[in-house]
């Protein structure tokens, strides 16, 4: 349990909520990053920390590892707090005690309270959780994944993908340079991946089978091998040291569908200056919702840097809305 004071809690530690940890910091405001993930980076991290991010401006091509090890050096900057692990649950109302904007205090799932001035919500796509690969029941952890946070764990090993979205083929590419064997299920003939890394995937010496489905998987207490079913009536046994189930994930809001947000789509509702319908709640990111939103990494950065700032001349409205030059390197 923490209880602590600070000027501005981050909801959400992937790029966005780093970035707008940073921004804070910039305009000399404390900060406290709360995520439900027991590290930094959200998705990225948690999905995509090997897999190479295009659409970052300046960056022609950056590993998610190092794109959220590099936001969060960034932000260190200025000594955020981080409270991770702990899922920020309900909000209430409090007075000021020196007479500015009432304040809010944020609940986490783990008791721990905190007093802000303001809150800047981040969560990307709320709460994932992955699609089970009904097969592999009881396997997760020995042997079953649903997503590659280090390649070279499976250095050399006999591993099995499944799916046919962006995420299977992706992985399978992504291992096949280090993997002794690498073999993707998929239960359709047509892939729903980007067609360039499926004529990728087909030219690799990856193993492709299509219109197919693991039927059962054995191993004692770990994963040995895979059993997949054809729509021939075919039952092919392949070796495998890993299973990765690619087939996406569910999300959703959880508590924050209680806070009184405007939500619409699975959106927070939020004007141009990332402000929703809460007094001194912003939000930025995936997770924020406007007509002509684009879902990128890059319109985050730009979103984190609207919340922050407006949230900064809420907090004081003397403010300047502009943080001034970095260039400068004094926080404005």
């Amino acid at each position: 349990m923490t209880d602590a004071r600070v000027d501005i809690v981050v909801v959400g530690a992937g790029p966005t909520g780093l970035y707008a940890a940073y921004c804070a910091g910039f305009r000399g405001l404390s900060v406290l990053v709360v995520d439900s993930l027991a590290e930094l980076g959200g998705q990225v991290s948690a999905l995509y920390a090997e897999k190479l991010i295009y659409d970052v401006a300046g960056l022609p091509a950056i590993r998610g590892r190092e794109l959220i090890d590099g936001l969060a050096k960034q932000a260190d900057a200025f000594s955020p707090r981080y409270l991770l692990g702990e899922q920020a649950r309900s909000i209430a109302r409090a007075p000021s005690a020196d007479g500015g904007p009432p304040r809010w205090l944020l609940t986490t799932d783990r008791a721990s309270r905190i007093d802000c001035g303001a809150i800047v919500v981040t969560g990307g796509i709320g709460t994932f959780t992955p699609r089970p690969l009904a097969a592999a029941a009881g396997y997760r952890g020995r042997g079953l994944a649903y997503h590659v946070p280090h390649l070279d764990a499976h250095r050399d090993q006999d591993v099995v993908v499944v799916g046919g979205g962006d995420s299977a083929v992706d992985w399978a590419l992504a291992l096949e340079p280090i993997a002794r064997s690498v073999t993707l299920v998929h239960r359709r003939a047509r892939f729903r991946a980007h067609a360039a890394s499926v004529d990728q995937l087909r030219r690799s010496r990856c193993v492709v089978h299509t219109d197919a489905e693991v039927d059962s998987i054995a191993g004692d207490p770990d994963l040995r091998h895979v059993v997949v079913a054809t729509a021939s009536g075919a039952r092919l046994q392949l070796p495998a040291d890993a299973l990765v189930a690619a087939l996406g994930f569910t999300a959703n809001l959880g508590p924050l569908t209680d806070w009184g947000l405007e939500v619409v789509d699975r959106a927070i509702v939020v004007d141009s200056a990332m402000r929703t319908c809460l007094p001194g709640v912003h939000a930025a990111g995936d997770i924020a919702g406007y007509l002509g939103k684009v879902k990128l990494i890059s319109v985050g950065f730009g979103e984190a840097a609207l919340a922050v700032n407006n949230a900064a001349t809420y907090l004081d409205p003397s403010r300047s809305l502009a943080p001034g030059h970095s260039t400068g390197k004094q926080a404005a």
